[in-house]
């Protein structure tokens, strides 16, 4: 059956497939280009990384970055705004923005990677690879519609009349699961600090050289 959340779900995951897809159709000549001969190529002025629309993917990518984390955290942490939507919702968006947002910092290195660049780079591809692996996770736990996690005893309430050996190993399934992902918090999260910080300075640094996009 699919449903509505399936359905939103994969209504993100076409967005972020169409746009890498634009990204390479339109700049695939650049990319291939060496690094020593883009220089002349007829859209350097553009798809380099201070160009018009590599700077502005860099932007764009950033900001999307920072409001799918942010805007994630803040709904979780605050239960006055449970009437802005469902937060497995949220977490779909903030995956959504987090994807689509490092492609689109890809493209704006223009596949050109080295210092403090390749330290954000790689950084934001550990957040993104152990975001990956933490909704793995995170879909194998019990939860309410709202995308509360289910504590033991309401999992026991939902599964009434249950053979008790088969329910034990649920059970104990569904703890191993809660341990797992409360470890894996512990990876994501340094990772997640990490990137925003040196992407911080990136940011900083490009803005004291004079790179100011088109302001």
């Amino acid at each position: 059956m699919i449903t509505s959340h399936k359905i939103f779900v994969s209504i993100l995951a076409g967005i972020v497939i169409l746009s890498m897809a634009g990204l390479i159709f339109s700049g695939i000549s650049y990319y291939n280009t060496p690094l020593e001969e883009r220089f002349f190529h007829p859209d350097h002025g553009l798809l380099k990384p201070s160009g018009i629309w590599g700077h502005g993917m860099g932007i764009l990518g950033t900001l999307f970055i920072i409001t799918g984390v942010l805007s994630y955290m803040i709904r979780k942490r605050n239960r006055s705004l449970s009437r802005l939507g469902l937060l497995k919702h949220w977490l779909e968006f903030h995956i959504f923005l987090c994807t689509l947002g490092p492609v689109l910092v890809l493209f704006h290195t223009s596949f050109k990677f080295g210092g403090l660049v390749a330290i954000s780079f790689w950084s934001m591809v550990a957040v993104w690879i152990s975001g990956i692996i933490g909704r793995f996770i995170y879909i194998r736990i019990p939860r309410t519609i709202e995308g509360r996690e289910l504590s033991i005893q309401e999992f026991r309430e939902l599964n009434p009349g249950k053979d008790e050996k088969a329910l034990q190993k649920k059970i104990d399934r569904l703890v191993n699961m809660q341990n797992l992902f409360r470890y894996w918090h512990v990876a994501h999260l340094p990772f997640a600090m990490i990137m925003l910080i040196i992407m911080a300075i990136h940011v900083t640094v490009t803005i004291v050289f004079g790179y100011r996009w088109i302001f």
